[in-house]
């Protein structure tokens, strides 16, 4: 594995260990917490490239970089070489230190028009794009890919060679094709061939849910960093377990049963303050279903959700983790222990 730490641009990154994009999922309170936790890099949820667009709460609401510390990474969606063009400049205009393209979501809402991983079916277009996008801006442009469309249309490393020549300062390859969304397992050997064909950093991306895993990835394709997505979703400590790792070749303990209760509930209420009680209270469910899908007994997994899906106050919602870490009123989860198992 490579000794020295990745730099995108002038950015070097304090570990090797990066928050992947995703919609819905890494808005700035997730943020600011795998920061805390250990992450080198983050990257935000995309936005779309139609300035026109910018203007509803949920476009607002992923352009709010307060307070975070660089590098600012944004992530654009877009078929149009112009609009995403645009798009980088007002970015970059409003706080942006890294533009980072979408050319790896599989959404069918998002390929429909053009964008995401649908643009790997058409290289002149991505050269089009990464030029236009590069020439805008004067700060690093990083790109997302897949493998490419389908398994006959494997063209991943000619898209990797397409964004060094025009000046992409970064790639993370998810290590699937579009048409496999996420089922399957992701394959590692298009990385490395990718890894083998540039001389850009490479991002690793997919299915790496361990420090282990992590490990072995980068050890297979050769990449600079992992990128973690769906793997921290309810586990955000795994920035910090694996960047111990690769540094010491040990592992840490999990997190004690109060830091779980002190990080869930710092969760709940950023979300809170973030989108305002209303809309924060349903925001939060699902966080806090990753977290119990990770941290929970299975036997009571199903009932905690419902039970947790069903409180309408951000009050309630706090109460609810204060329970489920020790004893409570008759019918309250039981306490959890450091494993995640549960105690009498």
């Amino acid at each position: 594995m490579p000794a020295s730490l990745p730099a995108i641009g002038r950015h070097r990154l304090t570990n090797r260990v990066i928050l992947a994009p995703m919609a819905g999922v890494t808005d700035r309170p997730f943020r600011q917490l795998c920061r805390q936790l250990g992450a080198g890099l983050v990257v935000s949820e995309m936005v779309t490239s139609d300035p026109a667009l910018w203007h509803t709460r949920k476009s607002r609401l992923r352009l709010d970089h307060n307070g975070e510390p660089g590098p600012r990474s944004v992530q654009i969606a877009g078929g149009d070489a112009k609009m995403l063009a645009e798009a980088a400049r007002l970015n970059a205009d409003q706080g942006a230190e890294i533009i980072d393209i979408n050319m790896g979501c599989p959404a069918k809402k998002v390929c429909n028009k053009a964008a995401g991983s649908a643009l790997l079916r058409d290289e002149a277009l991505v050269a089009e794009i990464l030029g236009a996008v590069v020439a805008a801006v004067d700060i690093p442009v990083t790109l997302k890919i897949r493998t490419g469309w389908c398994a006959d249309s494997n063209n991943g490393v000619r898209v990797a060679k397409l964004a060094q020549e025009t000046g992409i300062q970064a790639l993370a390859v998810h290590g699937r094709h579009r048409q496999q969304r996420y089922s399957g397992d992701a394959e590692y050997d298009t990385i490395a061939a990718i890894k083998a064909a540039v001389s850009i950093p490479v991002f690793a991306n997919g299915d790496i849910d361990s420090p282990a895993k992590a490990a072995a990835v980068l050890d297979y394709t050769g990449a600079d960093a992992v990128m973690i997505g769906r793997g921290a979703q309810g586990n955000p400590w795994i920035f910090q377990e694996i960047d111990h790792y690769l540094r010491h070749g040990t592992t840490l303990p999990a997190p004690s049963r109060d830091e779980r209760r002190r990080v869930m509930q710092g969760h709940l209420s950023a979300l809170h303050d973030f989108y305002g009680e209303h809309m924060g209270v349903r925001i939060a469910r699902k966080h806090l279903g990753w977290y119990l899908a990770w941290h929970c007994p299975a036997d009571e997994l199903k009932a905690h959700r419902a039970r947790f899906n069903i409180l309408d106050s951000a009050r309630d919602q706090l109460h609810f983790v204060d329970e489920l870490f020790c004893h409570g009123a008759e019918g309250s989860p039981r306490t959890l222990t450091t494993d995640g198992t549960s105690a009498a």
